[in-house]
This record gives structure tokens, C-alpha cells and sequence, in this order.
């Protein structure tokens, strides 16, 4: 499949032709949710903790005599029925990671880069620089190219002048290629690619 390039500047700089294997297949949405679902997991701090009954710093002697009070049968005021007792089944520091075949993720990223070109929401980029790190200047450029809501992926090493420019724009991120996944890619309206990138992504898939 073949698609145009343009530059920062709007300007017709080519074609390049893209793998059918990487940006033409059938996006599919259970392979993409697994893949997000786990990379939302890896993300989970996991810090959250509530104390349980063994952890409540109160005295485990028994509230009054067991019978002719007329009252319920109780012993420690550590229980969980009780205010300032341990939380029953609270949640405990633990990590949420689970498992993902590396097949898995790969084929997630192929079809979230096919879902994005099957939607025209696509853009190829010959380069990723700038002479000044104005965002003012980069602002006009992404006006050019119509982009408010995207997510730019250049090379192994992403030009200074561009990344701090574009640092302060909302919902505009930026990554080199190793940092490329399907989750950024779907959160984001559009995906820009630079020439490098595509090239990276041929030859890492190959």
C-alpha cells in the first residue's frame, strides 16, 4: 500500500510504500484489548493497602461476658463489624502484572498501526526537525497538517529543538521508535510517523 509523505510544512515530499503485513490487516479488537489490558496492568503501582484485624493496634480482650448481656456474642473490638476494626478483605500491596506471549504483543501493535491507517488517521512525516524550539512554530505547522489530538513517533533519537517544542502542546505526545505501543497509538486521534519510523518499524517486523 502506498501513501503520500509531507513534510512539517504541508509540502508533497513523495511516497513511500508501506508492508501490507504491518499496516493492512484486519484490525482486531480482542487482540488489541489484551494488549492493553496489559500494558494497563504494568502501569498499576499496586501500593494500595488497608490494615486487617491482625494489624489494628486496639486490645483482643473479649467486650463483655459471653451471656445476659442481651446483647450479640462479640469478642475482639479488632473485627471488621466494628468502627476502627480491621477492613475485611482490603486490599493488599501487590503487583497486577500478568503474562502476555510476545507473539501477542507484536501482532497488538500490527493491527493498532492497521487500525489507524484503515481510519485515514495516518500521517507519514519526512522529518521530525526544527531550526528553534518555538512551539509557536510548531502550532502553525500542526495547524497545516490539521493535527490537534496525535501522537508523533520519529526515529532512534528525536531532534532537541522539536521534542522541547512540542512539549508544552496538549494532547500532542511524542516518542522515538522504542517507544512505540498500542496504547498510545489508540488513546491518541491520529498517528505521525517520520520516514525513519517506518523504516524502523519494516525492520524490526521483518
Amino acid at each position: 500500500m502506498d501513501l503520500k509523505i509531507t513534510t512539517l510544512a504541508g509540502l508533497d515530499a513523495g511516497k513511500v510504500e508501506l508492508s501490507e503485513e504491518i499496516f493492512g490487516l484486519d484490525p482486531r479488537e480482542d487482540v488489541l484489548q489484551r494488549v492493553v489490558r496489559w500494558q494497563l496492568a504494568k502501569k498499576q503501582q499496586g501500593t494500595h493497602k488497608a490494615k486487617g484485624r491482625a494489624e489494628i493496634a486496639r486490645t483482643g480482650a473479649k467486650m463483655y461476658k459471653q451471656k445476659g448481656t442481651g446483647r450479640a456474642r462479640h469478642h475482639s473490638a479488632r473485627a471488621p463489624q466494628f468502627r476502627g476494626g480491621g477492613k475485611a478483605h482490603g486490599p493488599v500491596v501487590r503487583s497486577h502484572e500478568h503474562d502476555l506471549p510476545k507473539k501477542v504483543r507484536a501482532l497488538g501493535l500490527k493491527h493498532a498501526l492497521s487500525a489507524k491507517a484503515k481510519a485515514s488517521n495516518l500521517i507519514i512525516v519526512d522529518e521530525l526537525t526544527l531550526a528553534e524550539g518555538k512551539t509557536k512554530a510548531l502550532l502553525a505547522n500542526f495547524a497545516t497538517l490539521g493535527l490537534t489530538n496525535a501522537l508523533v513517533i520519529g526515529g532512534a533519537e528525536l531532534d532537541v529543538n522539536f521534542k522541547r517544542a512540542a512539549t508544552n502542546i496538549p494532547n500532542i505526545d511524542v516518542l522515538p521508535i522504542q517507544g512505540i505501543n498500542v496504547y498510545d497509538i489508540l488513546r491518541r486521534g491520529t498517528l505521525v510517523l517520520s520516514k525513519a519510523a517506518v523504516e524502523a518499524l519494516e525492520e524490526r517486523f521483518k
